[in-house]
């Protein structure tokens, strides 16, 4: 009874206080604006009392300019973003190269870089790939084994078979099994995800988390520091540590100085006693179960995995965890009971993508499934804000016939994000590929699936923050039972969906397309 006092007691101590908005409006966006305002002086104070110096200024400007635009020019940054980069610093000369350095300096990010390479670098040998895995994947596809040896380069993610895979088509689906799941749990619970709100979903969640420690089970919790803006308060970590759940939080926002902007962790991790995980789009937040309608129905989606591929996924999360970390460890929960399931076919990848390496892991597979295609492609995916790479990979699988399908979303959550998205699909459209909107709201869902064979699912949105800024993670199948249910799944999606026609971007409110042209220039940033 004492006990039970003690987790209501402990529960509600977390609906105290403010959320950390305060804190957290300092941030990255109060540095832009300072800058910004500095630049507005700067050129006031120029035109004020230098006037007669100012054929001098305007010489020195333009000579300044041209020294950034060679800079630019020869540097290895992305393309796209070289020419965001190239019309921000012409227009704004001193705003835009005090922010071009901010961004490029990195500072707290090369500290951040040196722990992940050395945290990945110093884990890898804890996950061995089994040689007769690998020699009997790619005696069944050649093309699917040669992207499975260049993830396997990429980071530590071996091939694994004997893993049992369930497809969860919505939200709600994945979180009744999850409380199943969590209310099982003997020896540790590891979730890591990028929102965490307070409300039913968390709620349940929390309660069930708090019972198993005071049972001594040991149970994590990480999230993304960005939830300090509005949704949860600065010393929630204490707050959890109160009922003893062990938490972090993932690059906290500090006032003017933090540069985590761009590198946030995005990913959705749920790992039981080492032989159940959870992966997909789905956030602890209420919308994404649709208790809590935003933009009409929430449509999203996760995968459970059972066997021997949940390895990989403990492994993501201690290398997460073990950023701050000195002595890391590893193998008491690597060697935790996987429990096999002999009967599983196909082979199954958990993967993540690091923004601090040079390997664009989540783009590159999706590329590669495009590439190698045969019959179709359909994909479901809450944003297209595309770099010129993806976008020729779409058109060029469907203009040598792969069928290549878009469900995206009907109701957006955000303006700029759709109207960038509709840019895109008059060129899409003209080569083949095939757009649907959700008429009945918004699409979350993060997936791949292609002829029947392969498939992904997890956390990488068609974006640029996503595939380029964000860690992130999926699971890749190939052959897997799941596979049949994923598709049939977005065929009973499809069914609730409007075509988007050539005629219908025609008829496209003018505001809508001129604000897709107009961030077209900044969507490398956003």
């Amino acid at each position: 009874m004492a006990q039970t006092e003690n987790e209501n007691k402990g529960l509600a101590l977390l609906k105290k206080g403010q959320k950390g908005i305060i804190h957290a409006i300092f941030s990255r966006f109060g540095l832009i604006l300072v800058l910004f305002v500095v630049q507005v002086l700067i050129l006031f104070g120029i035109l004020r009392w230098f006037g007669e110096f100012l054929p001098h200024i305007m010489g020195g400007t333009i000579l300044f300019s041209l020294i950034m635009v060679t800079y630019l020019l020869n540097s290895s940054i992305n393309p796209e973003a070289k020419i965001t980069w190239l019309i921000i610093i012409m227009l704004l000369p001193i705003f835009g190269m005090l922010l071009f350095v901010y961004t490029q300096s990195d500072i707290g990010h090369r500290a951040l870089k040196e722990r992940m390479n050395r945290i990945i670098s110093g884990s890898k040998a804890e996950l061995v790939q089994p040689p007769e895995v690998m020699e009997r994947f790619a005696e069944e596809n050649r093309g699917a084994a040669a992207l499975a040896r260049y993830m396997q380069r990429s980071g530590c993610h071996p091939v694994y078979d004997r893993t049992a895979v369930t497809y969860f088509p919505l939200g709600e689906d994945k979180f009744e099994e999850l409380l199943k799941q969590l209310e099982a749990a003997q020896k540790f619970i590891f979730m890591e995800y990028f929102i965490v709100e307070e409300g039913v979903m968390w709620g349940r969640i929390l309660e069930i988390l708090a019972k198993k420690a005071a049972e001594g089970v040991e149970v994590r919790m990480m999230y993304d520091g960005f939830c300090e803006f509005a949704l949860l308060p600065h010393d929630y970590p204490k707050r959890l540590k109160a009922l003893g759940i062990k938490c972090k939080m993932f690059a906290p926002i500090t006032p003017f100085v933090s540069t985590h902007y761009n590198y946030r962790d995005h990913r959705k991790i749920t790992v039981i006693d080492g032989h159940t995980a959870f992966n997909g789009g789905v956030n602890l937040a209420d919308e994404y179960i649709n208790q809590r309608p935003k933009f009409g129905h929430w449509k999203d989606t996760a995968v459970m995995l059972k066997g021997e591929a949940v390895k990989s996924f403990t492994m993501m999360f201690l290398q997460m965890w073990n950023v701050d970390e000195r002595n890391p460890e590893y193998e008491r929960y690597l060697s935790a009971l996987s429990m096999p399931a002999a009967q599983a076919k196909g082979y199954v990848i958990p993967y993540g993508d690091c923004p601090l390496d040079d390997d664009r892991l989540g783009e590159r597979v999706y590329m590669d499934i495009l590439n190698r295609a045969i019959t179709y492609v359909h994909i479901m995916t809450p944003y297209l804000i595309l770099d010129e790479e993806m976008k020729t990979a779409l058109k060029f699988a469907a203009e040598r016939g792969v069928e290549v399908a878009l469900i995206l979303p009907g109701i957006p959550d955000k303006a700029i994000p759709y109207a960038l998205a509709k840019h895109h699909y008059a060129a899409l459209l003209k080569s083949g590929v095939k757009i649907y909107e959700y008429a009945s709201g918004f699409v979350h869902a993060k997936v791949f699936v292609s002829d029947t064979r392969e498939a992904v699912v997890g956390t990488i949105n068609l974006d640029y923050r996503s595939l380029y800024h964000h860690f992130e993670c999926a699971t890749y199948l190939y052959g897997t039972d799941c596979i049949s249910d994923i598709e049939a799944d977005f065929q009973a999606t499809l069914a609730k969906c409007r075509e988007v026609t050539e005629e219908s971007v025609k008829k496209e409110k003018w505001t809508v397309k001129l604000t897709g042209c107009l961030m077209k220039v900044a969507a490398p940033l956003m």
